[in-house]
């Protein structure tokens, strides 16, 4: 017996007559005797000492039957009893009168009843009849089918009937009468059927109970081994209790359906479920069997050891008692994980701790080798009363001790190795299940801890600042930089940590990888001590990431990046210099300072990655610039040059005005070792003086006239002429390409830049440049006496007459032509003079310049200049500052195109007349044509408005051509109209 769920008590003793059937109505017992009678027993109003009472005679009614009462059942919805005796016959209750009796009955052996439809069904010999109850008295017989053997048992099962035969169980369909067979039951025991709660039946083979469904099929719940062949089984959840030959046995109706006890009763006839107890008749007395509370039962159950039983009656527990219930439940799950855990059994023993939801210290109490942070929750460990002493749970959290692993002797017998192999297989086997329990558990402390995070920052954003001092006062330096403040993250940090200590030592250092990149509470002190002592180098930058510790994580990244480069480095993957520049990417926008700092250590291996950084992450141009100028200066402009290819207009004027002077310092020092060793040759190109002279003519934001204070007087030519451009002296400028440099293409695409920035090349002087050319080709006298001196007082500060640009717009800017147009004509105005016409020079030249030589007119770059820019000069301005000498066969090239353009043009001109001309009659033919309608008035045309013939008065047509009205109609209906929109218009006055 594994405990008592049951207390015996005899009820009734010494009954006069032997008993046959017993059955209970309310609280009263039912006896039929073999002599016919029935008795009636009710239970005296004093109860004994446990719980039970004893039963007193309360009627005998003689004569109940012709025959003994072999069988009875009450069916108290209706209010009859059913009754099986030499007939089967139906009484009604209380009175036990008599209303009815089958007679086809008589014989039957067997009978059922289904309470939900009902009906009766009964078995006589070799035939199964139905009946129906119609109310009151009345029975009317349904069906009447064969068999092939007598009805041993029978019950109802849904709609279908199952039959025991004397060999086999049968299914009968209750409609048409079809069988289908089950299995066969046995040689030695006769045919049981016993009818579920739930429906389901269970069949008797030997001393086997089947569990089959209502159409016979088996069911997968397993099978009851009862000691003997039964011969009545009742069920009374959460039990079955069966009537052996020689005792009573009660066993669970959870699987695998152990002994729970038994009950030796000799003689016992008959068994029967009352209203919460178990009956047992004897020949001449009655037993009851009484259950034990069910806490009584849950704490015999557990003090045996059996917890899984004790589990299972722990849910029949009434709802009312639901915090008892789960109290229970809680203490026998965590007393059954320690009994499993003792018995190595780790993973069951997880399950029972997750199922009794114990603080997670409890559990993390067992394995001494975790270390856990310092919490300010206190856990009431001694409440948990396992074994009756809990001074085991306690352990120290604090600190990392020296006991993470277990030390190891340098001398050991084969016997203790062995021992020790064992004892680190079972520690691997305790970790995994700690693992499967924490991973389990992590779910739900992350969600809580994530909550009470959000809500700390809603408070704050609202305002509390109250509630945020006194959070911030419980805060201690667990996590970092992020306080651990709660209840909820405190947890999450003991369960963290301790899961990364269990994955470590489990050698799962990818698994610890995953956990470090999602969200996690890992205690910062605790995992960062533990993963430098076993080198988790990936897992600890990780760990400083999520802490956003980021300083530590670049520096432990870079010693990294060094220790990859070394061939006798013991570490497993190798780290290269990118890593620190995609790790760099997302501090661009939060910490730029950090970002310059580290990107300096990897810019000489990958400058590209790099400045592709800065570029990227939008990081201010004028820090980086001045972080590069005092740390790398040599990729200072290989940075400015990456942002003005991406966008000129995020470089300042400042920054572009820092590229171009780096460039020229280049420059120059290149052009003073060239200087100085004699080989300096003004035709010389090197790379940056390239750079230079693109950036110049193409870059608006630095200052000319500084850059021209820097140029030597004697060399750079190409330079100084580019920035005299900049500051509109296109004559100096264009004297220096052709003086200076000899170099007429370059003078003639620098007019072609100055003429293509003008957006409208017709308007007036727009041709100007074209001219300054053709003065500088024409007068070389004017142009070079004096140039030195020219451009000096073009940089001294009193010269007024020319503005200090700061930021000239380049020459191939489109949008900026009309200020260069104005330039231009405003340079042209006071320095051209187109109206000398006689001499091919201006008329000032002899005062200004009374130095120099005379120098030979340029008359055939003049020629060539006419004729390759024929469509951009003004022909007429052109013509006049020629020489007289000039012959007119020289000027065809010139004056051909020309010519023909301009005839070109006025007969376009004149198309365009004669087609606007005839264009212009066309619209006034047809504005005749419009006016020429013809209205016909006939002696019927009728007014559209007052509808009368119109006659010979004045009419009016509407434009349609076909409404015709009188004229006084029309101006009536004009005037109402008038004064209908005066109305309106006072209303909304």
């Amino acid at each position: 017996m594994v405990h008592s769920a049951y207390d015996c008590v005899e009820l009734v003793r010494e009954c006069p007559a032997k008993i046959e059937s017993i059955e209970s109505y309310g609280s009263k017992l039912l006896l039929g005797c073999s002599d016919g009678s029935l008795r009636i027993f009710a239970p005296e109003t004093e109860s004994s000492s446990d719980g039970s009472n004893s039963y007193a005679l309360e009627r005998n009614l003689v004569g109940f039957a012709k025959k003994p009462v072999l069988s009875m059942t009450v069916v108290e919805s209706r209010e009859f009893l059913i009754s099986l005796s030499e007939s089967i016959a139906f009484h009604r209750l209380p009175s036990f009168e008599t209303i009815a009796v089958i007679t086809k009955a008589k014989g039957a052996n067997v009978f059922s009843w289904d309470h939900r439809r009902g009906f009766l069904c009964f078995a006589r010999q070799k035939r199964v009849c139905i009946f129906r109850h119609d109310g009151g008295r009345g029975f009317v017989e349904v069906k009447e089918y064969g068999v092939g053997d007598t009805v041993k048992s029978l019950c109802w099962c849904g709609e279908n009937i199952c039959l025991g035969i004397r060999r086999e169980y049968v299914i009968l369909n209750s409609s048409n009468g079809a069988l289908s067979e089950v299995f066969t039951s046995g040689r030695l025991a006769p045919p049981l059927v016993v009818s579920l709660p739930s429906g389901e039946l269970l069949l008797g083979k030997e001393n086997i109970g089947v569990f089959v469904d209502q159409n016979g099929k088996l069911l997968p719940e397993g099978r009851i081994c009862w000691s003997e062949a039964p011969l009545e089984v009742v069920i009374q959840k959460p039990y079955a209790i069966a009537l052996l030959p020689r005792f009573v046995e009660i066993r669970s109706l959870r699987a695998p359906y152990p002994l729970i006890q038994t009950v030796v009763l000799r003689n016992v006839r008959h068994l029967c479920q009352s209203n919460d107890s178990m009956i047992l008749a004897l020949d001449n007395s009655i037993h009851g069997l009484f259950p034990v509370p069910l806490g009584a039962q849950i704490v015999q159950l557990t003090a045996s050891g059996n917890f899984e039983e004790a589990l299972s009656l722990c849910k029949l527990l009434p709802p009312e008692d639901s915090s008892l219930r789960a109290a229970k439940e809680g203490s026998i799950h965590i007393r059954y994980a320690h009994y499993l855990f003792e018995n190595e059994s780790y993973e069951e023993a997880m399950e029972h701790f997750l199922a009794s939801q114990v603080d997670i210290n409890h559990v993390l109490s067992l394995y001494p080798s975790i270390i856990l942070p310092n919490t300010t929750i206190v856990h009431e460990l001694e409440k948990l009363d396992i074994y009756g002493d809990a001074s085991y749970l306690s352990r120290a959290s604090s600190g990392v001790s020296d006991d993470m692993e277990p030390s190891s002797t340098s001398h050991m017998s084969e016997s203790d190795e062995n021992a020790a192999l064992e004892s680190k297989k079972m520690n691997h086997n305790m970790l995994m299940a700690l693992i499967k329990y924490l991973q389990k558990k992590r779910y739900s402390f992350i969600e809580k801890a994530t909550a009470e995070g959000t809500e700390e920052v809603v408070l704050d954003a609202v305002g509390d600042n109250f509630a945020s001092y006194n959070r911030l006062k419980k805060s201690n330096k667990g996590r970092g930089s992020m306080p651990v403040s709660s209840g909820a993250r405190e947890m999450a940090s003991i369960l963290d940590t301790a899961l990364l200590q269990a994955l470590l030592l489990t050698g799962q250092p990818s698994v610890v990888l995953e956990l470090l990149r999602g969200v996690n509470y890992c205690d910062l002190k605790i995992c960062e001590e533990i993963l430098r002592k076993d080198n988790h180098s990936v897992a600890l930058l990780e760990l400083y990431k999520h802490n956003s510790l980021h300083r530590e994580a670049l520096e432990l990244l870079h010693k990294l990046v060094d220790e990859s480069k070394s061939s006798q480095s013991k570490i497993t993957q190798r780290f290269k210099p990118e890593d620190i520049v995609e790790y760099l990417k997302p501090l661009c926008g939060t910490d730029p300072i950090l970002v310059l700092e580290f990107s300096m250590l990897v810019l000489e291996s990958c400058p590209s990655q790099t400045i592709e950084l800065f570029l990227s992450g939008n990081i201010q141009a004028d820090m980086v610039s001045s972080y590069l100028k005092k740390h790398s200066p040599t990729m200072q402009a290989r940075y400015l040059e990456l942002m003005l290819a991406m966008n000129e207009n995020a470089v300042s004027g400042n920054l572009q005005n820092e590229m171009v002077n780096i460039y020229l310092s280049e420059v120059l020092d290149w052009h003073a070792g060239l200087c100085a060793s004699k080989k300096w040759d003004e035709k010389d190109y090197s790379p940056t003086r390239k750079k230079l002279l693109s950036a110049l003519e193409t870059i608006a934001g630095y200052n000319p006239e500084a850059l021209l204070k820097r140029l030597p007087p004697d060399a750079l030519y190409e330079e100084r002429a580019i920035l005299l451009g900049k500051m509109n002296q296109h004559e100096l400028a264009l004297s220096l390409y052709v003086h200076k440099l000899n170099a007429p293409e370059l003078a003639l695409s620098y007019c072609d830049r100055v003429y293509e920035s003008m957006h409208q090349p017709s308007a007036k002087y727009s041709s100007n440049i074209y001219l300054v050319l053709l003065q500088i080709y024409l007068n070389p006298r004017r142009t070079t006496a004096g140039f030195e001196n020219r451009i000096t007082n073009l940089l001294t500060p009193q010269n007024k007459t020319i503005p200090k640009l700061t930021s000239t717009p380049s020459i191939r800017s489109r949008g900026r032509g009309s200020k260069k147009i104005a330039a231009i004509e405003g340079a042209e105005d006071t320095k051209v003079s187109l109206s000398s016409t006689d001499s091919g020079r201006s008329d000032g030249d002899a005062d200004d310049y009374s130095e120099g030589g005379s120098t030979t007119i340029m008359l055939d770059k003049v020629l060539d200049l006419l004729s390759r820019r024929w469509d951009r000069i003004n022909g007429a301005q052109a013509l006049k500052l020629l020489p007289k000498e000039t012959k007119l066969q020289d000027l065809l090239s010139f004056l051909g195109p020309l010519l023909k353009k301009s005839s070109e043009m006025y007969r376009n001109c004149s198309v365009i007349k004669s087609l606007r001309q005839s264009e212009n009659l066309q619209v006034k033919d047809e504005l005749y044509s419009q006016r020429k309608a013809v209205v016909k008035i006939t002696g019927d045309s009728m007014c559209s408005l007052c509808h009368k013939k119109i006659g010979t008065s004045v009419f009016a047509v509407y434009p349609n051509g076909s409404t015709l009205v009188h004229f006084v109609c029309f101006r009536d209906s004009q005037n109402m109209k008038v004064a209908g929109k005066g109305s309106q218009l006072r209303k909304r006055l």
